[in-house]
C-alpha cells in the first residue's frame, strides 16, 4: 500500500513539473470561496442552499447537507473524516491509505476514475482535484451531465492554502465550525513546534536534503513547496533552497550541496534506505553520511496538504534535532 502511495507522489510531481501548479496565479480571486445567502444553518455552521466558486471557476450549489461524498483526491478524504464526516464518504481512490476506515469504503479507480462507478454510488457531491483537470476533463464533464455536483479543490502548495481548503471542504460537508476549528489547531501546533526549534542557535541550524525518489532520478523539493515550508517551521535550512519546486537532482550537485541531513520519503517502496543513499559513489564524504544522519519519513504526512501535516512537520523536527525532544 505504501508503494502505491508512493507511486501516487511521483505521478503529482510530474504534476508540478510539467506546469500543473499554476494554481497560485489566480489565488487571490480563487481563495474568495464563500457561500452565498443562505436559508437553513445544520447546527454546525454551515448553512444551505449553499454556493461555492471553486478552483475552476466553477459554481455549485448544494440544496441541502450532503450525505453521500465521492472524494477523489486522498487529501480530501483525509480532510473529510478529520471534520468528523467520514460515516459520509461513499467513494474513494485506489491511492486512499489513510483512516483505516478508508479499507472498506468502495473504490472508484486511481487518477484515472471509473465515472460509471461514481454514478452508480449516487454522490451528492464530489470532492475533485485540480491536478486532475487537465487528465480527466472528458469525465468531470459526464459527471456534470448526470447531474452530480462537482467541487474541484484547489492544488495547495503551501500551508495557507491548506487552510483554504480545509475550511471549503468544512462548509460543503457541514462541518464549517470544525473546519475553523482544525485550522485553529494546526496553527497551534506549528506555532509549538516553531517555539520549540527556535531554541536552536543560527549556527546550529542544520542543513536538510529531502529525497522524494531514489536514484537514478533523484527528486527533492525547493521552494514553494510544503517540505521547504515544513523546513522554515522548524528552523533548519533546505539544502536545495536555491531551486524551484519539485526537481531532479544529479548526485554530483547533491554531494556539493553537502548536506548535514539526508531525509528520504521512500517507505516501503526502498528495502533499506540507508544503503540506497550510502552507496552511491561519492556520498561517503558527505556529513550526512558520516555522521549517520539519514532518516526516512512517512511521506504521506509531508506531502498531503491536510490536517497532517503538522504531524509532518513534527516527524522532520524529531530527526532533525532530536535532542529538543529526548524528554517526550
Amino acid at each position: 500500500m505504501k508503494k502505491i502511495s508512493h507511486v501516487l507522489l511521483l505521478t503529482l510531481l510530474m504534476g508540478f513539473l510539467f506546469g500543473c501548479s499554476n494554481s497560485n496565479d489566480n489565488a487571490d480571486e480563487e481563495a474568495s470561496n464563500e457561500n452565498v445567502t443562505s436559508e437553513k444553518t445544520n447546527g454546525s455552521g454551515s448553512e444551505y442552499p449553499l454556493t461555492l466558486t471553486d478552483a475552476i471557476d466553477n459554481e455549485i450549489t448544494l440544496e441541502e447537507e450532503p450525505e453521500r461524498i465521492v472524494s477523489l483526491m486522498p487529501s480530501n478524504t483525509e480532510i473529510t473524516f478529520a471534520l468528523d464526516q467520514g460515516d459520509k464518504v461513499v467513494g474513494v481512490t485506489d491511492n486512499d491509505t489513510y483512516p483505516e476506515e478508508v479499507s472498506d469504503i468502495d473504490t472508484v479507480g486511481d487518477m484515472d476514475f471509473n465515472v460509471e462507478e461514481i454514478i452508480s454510488l449516487a454522490p451528492d457531491v464530489v470532492l475533485a482535484h485540480e491536478t486532475l483537470v487537465s487528465s480527466s476533463q472528458e469525465s468531470l464533464e459526464q459527471l456534470d451531465d448526470a447531474d452530480i455536483e462537482v467541487f474541484t479543490v484547489e492544488d495547495a502548495t503551501e500551508i495557507d492554502t491548506t487552510y483554504e481548503t480545509i475550511e471549503n471542504i468544512g462548509q460543503i460537508v457541514g462541518a464549517k465550525d470544525k473546519a475553523e476549528q482544525l485550522v485553529t489547531e494546526m496553527q497551534e501546533d506549528f506555532a509549538e513546534l516553531e517555539e520549540i526549534t527556535s531554541e536552536v542557535e543560527e549556527e546550529d541550524r542544520q542543513s536538510v536534503f529531502f529525497e522524494i525518489s531514489p536514484s537514478p532520478d533523484i527528486y527533492t523539493a525547493g521552494q514553494d513547496t510544503f517540505l521547504d515550508e515544513l523546513l522554515q517551521i522548524v528552523n533548519a535550512d533546505n539544502a536545495a533552497g536555491d531551486q524551484e519546486g519539485w526537481v531532479e537532482m544529479d548526485p554530483e550537485a547533491i554531494i556539493e550541496l553537502d548536506p548535514e541531513v539526508i531525509i528520504t520519503t521512500y517507505g516501503d517502496y526502498v528495502e533499506d534506505v540507508t544503503d540506497e543513499v550510502t552507496s552511491r559513489d561519492g556520498f561517503d564524504d558527505m556529513d550526512a553520511v558520516k555522521n549517520e544522519r539519514i532518516y526516512d519519513v512517512d511521506s504521506d504526512t509531508v506531502s498531503r496538504p491536510g490536517p497532517r501535516l503538522t504531524d509532518g512537520a513534527k516527524e522532520i523536527a524529531e530527526v532533525v534535532y532530536p535532542e529538543l525532544f529526548d524528554e517526550e
